[in-house]
């Protein structure tokens, strides 16, 4: 039996798992090291954050006094269990190593977020989703285990039905400043070599929206989501696992996916390809960087178009503020709208209808979140347990006339609260603190600060998500 890590739960790599969890066990023998030297060198109340190589926030943080924990070794997957259907990973591993890992094995994550970059803790701490959410819900609901680094240095083991099941639950959204996730364990589906998509295209949205919904009540369907180009083109896309293994299209290099849409009825993709349809082109954003211009397009080469190319160049523009200086130039105003948000199926066409009238952002991407099981058990993202919409628009809107800063993302919030939607917190919030407790799930997350980082050391998920602290 092996000791405790501080937590009162024994930490034991399953029998299985051999010298790779053994391994990650000495690393976290290692980083509990690192942290009680800090407690003895008189740090220990010092705000705690990650030092790390990769991030998916899209919002610029005001700089602080935070003292950073590298945990970049916590990239590992350490065990794939196809027969029971689990993947056993570290947090940092992104999902382009979690896959190739898995589809070694015949197997996939059940929720493959859309970004390679995208690391297993980053999207059980946030939101992850995808196309086979409307099945099987969002990352976070995918878990088994999860070994979090608590603000009072301990790491304990959270379960769905064990003593940290309030942490388990409560993990989700909760980004960082209750823990971080140092194991996870992972829902797996099997695949097939490769997937069949098939595009049908609608000019209504009530008649596109109808068809979505009857598009989840299939059994025979993998995958299921759309895009919206105007308000009378819209495609839904419906995809399925198969054992065919003869030619496939290739969105990797010179042809983009999401203009596909609009050609093709049907189409076939490697497994592996389908899953990163929309990283190649960061689904259509890469069209900001020149990435899509066929003569720029072989100067960036296969192996730079892709998500990590693009926000590496999209940090270096924050940083400098070239496109800020330019429309600054030109006369214009641009405000930055990333965001994903939620809304109930009965009210997505008329969410649709306000963005396309008021924001005026296209393409939009339509992604549907099902009816789990376990919708309503998560506090800090409460949904009910019903069909979603997920409504997923990354563009700049500029203008001419004068705007307070946060105009069309305030609009945006403003609507989703209205329709009974949810928004993710990975961009800009606008919230005022009191709505923000309401909206997600403040009681809770006091709760658990309460227990597992009573001294904030973790920091406070409002000044991190709405103030950038």
């Amino acid at each position: 039996m092996l000791k405790p890590l501080r937590s009162g739960v024994p930490l034991d790599p399953p029998a299985a798992g051999g010298t790779a969890h053994a391994e990650h066990r000495a690393r976290c023998e290692r980083l509990l090291a690192v942290l009680n030297e800090g407690a003895n060198a008189g740090v220990a109340s010092h705000a705690v954050g990650l030092r790390k190589t990769t991030s998916n926030l899209f919002r610029d943080r005001e700089p602080g006094a935070h003292r950073r924990l590298d945990v970049r070794a916590f990239d590992h997957v350490l065990q794939v269990n196809a027969a029971a259907g689990w993947v056993d990973a570290e947090g940092m591993v992104p999902y382009d190593v979690l896959v190739d890992a898995c589809l070694a094995h015949g197997v996939l994550p059940a929720v493959v977020p859309q970004l390679k970059s995208i690391t297993l803790g980053g999207a059980a701490a946030g939101v992850g989703i995808e196309a086979t959410s409307f099945r099987h819900g969002l990352v976070h609901e995918t878990l088994s285990e999860i070994d979090v680094l608590v603000g009072d240095r301990r790491i304990v083991a959270a379960g769905p039905d064990n003593a940290h099941e309030a942490l388990f639950h409560g993990f989700a959204n909760s980004y960082g400043t209750l823990g971080y996730a140092l194991r996870l364990r992972a829902c797996t589906i099997p695949v097939r070599p490769q997937v069949m998509v098939r595009h049908q295209r609608f000019s209504r949205p009530d008649e596109y929206f109808a068809a979505l919904a009857d598009a989840c009540e299939r059994a025979d369907l993998d995958f299921v989501d759309g895009v919206a180009f105007d308000s009378g083109t819209l495609v839904l896309s419906t995809a399925q696992f198969i054992a065919r293994t003869g030619p496939v299209s290739d969105y990797t290099f010179r042809n983009i996916y999401y203009r596909s849409l609009l050609k093709k009825e049907t189409d076939y993709l490697t497994a592996r390809d389908y899953i990163w349809r929309w990283d190649t082109d960061w689904f259509w954003c890469s069209k900001n960087v020149g990435a899509q211009n066929p003569l720029l397009r072989p100067l960036f080469g296969r192996a730079h178009l892709n998500s990590r190319t693009y926000t590496r160049i999209m940090r270096w523009n924050s940083h400098i503020g070239l496109t800020r200086w330019l429309a600054r130039a030109g006369g214009w105003r641009r405000e930055t709208v990333i965001q994903d948000v939620d809304v109930p199926i009965a009210r997505a066409a008329e969410f649709l209808d306000f963005f396309l009238r008021d924001i005026g952002i296209t393409p939009v991407w339509i992604c549907p979140i099902g009816a789990t099981a376990t919708a309503e058990r998560w506090p800090l993202y409460p949904r009910r347990r019903a069909l979603y919409v997920n409504f997923g628009f990354w563009d700049v809107v500029h203008t001419r006339a004068h705007h307070a800063p946060g105009h069309f993302n305030r609009l945006i919030e403003r609507k989703v609260v209205a329709l009974s939607g949810i928004k993710s917190l990975y961009s800009d919030s606008f919230f005022e603190r009191s709505e923000f407790g309401e909206l997600y799930g403040g009681a809770a997350y006091e709760r658990l600060k309460s227990i597992y980082d009573p001294a904030g050391r973790l920091g406070d998920r409002y000044a991190k998500c709405v103030l950038r602290q």
